[in-house]
């Protein structure tokens, strides 16, 4: 286990409803040449204490997959975005860190969680780090510390969901990554996913 920085745990955003995906769920899709739920695992798993999935189905398609992981469902139920996927979160993990992951990334760099943890130590103040994609905010894709739960519970009980507007509360820290020739950092449809397996296989 990695001692540069503080315990953490990994967790797995598959907690929408994928309605341009026509229902599909994106963490079983093999965007490249492995599944996402394994390509996720794999990146990380050396990296964290444990790996758990924000999902409400599929948890025994996901276990036979990879079966160390650990799922939960939102705490309420609606479908109210990554914002409740984290804010539940916090119930289930044991660690004070969490690096959250949208299931439909593309590409995930390598350093990431380091770099995350650097940002956030550089600035004591700060209760998040996010992942800057060529030059594209991926607030989803962010290491949060447990202090930030009372933030995230009020900007849910006053249907505050936006993302941006809760790490502005959280002295958010922005991670810039560059990654040439890359067409879809997340993919939200079934026809940007046939773009990016067409565009992969060009290159």
């Amino acid at each position: 286990m990695n001692t540069e920085y503080p315990a953490t745990d990994l967790v797995i955003l598959a907690g929408g409803q994928a309605r341009r995906m026509n229902g599909t769920n994106k963490l079983l899709q093999q965007f490249d040449d492995q599944i996402q739920l394994s390509k996720i695992c794999e990146s990380f798993k050396t990296q964290v204490q444990h790996i758990w999935v924000n999902s409400h189905r599929d948890s025994s398609i996901y276990k036979q997959i990879e079966p160390d992981i650990e799922c939960y469902a939102d705490d309420q139920q609606g479908f109210l975005g990554p914002l409740m996927g984290m804010k539940s979160a916090w119930s289930h993990l044991q660690a004070d860190y969490a690096l959250f992951i949208p299931c439909d990334v593309t590409y995930i760099p390598s350093q990431t969680l380091v770099k995350l943890h650097r940002a956030l130590q550089k600035q004591p103040l700060a209760q998040v780090a996010y992942v800057n994609m060529n030059g594209d905010a991926l607030y989803p894709f962010c290491l949060l510390k447990r202090e930030s739960l009372s933030v995230l519970e009020q900007a849910i009980a006053e249907n505050r969901l936006s993302l941006r507007d809760c790490f502005k509360q959280l002295d958010a820290q922005a991670v810039a990554f560059q990654k040439q020739n890359l067409f879809f950092h997340s993919i939200n449809s079934l026809d940007e996913l046939q773009q990016y397996k067409q565009l992969s296989s060009c290159n």
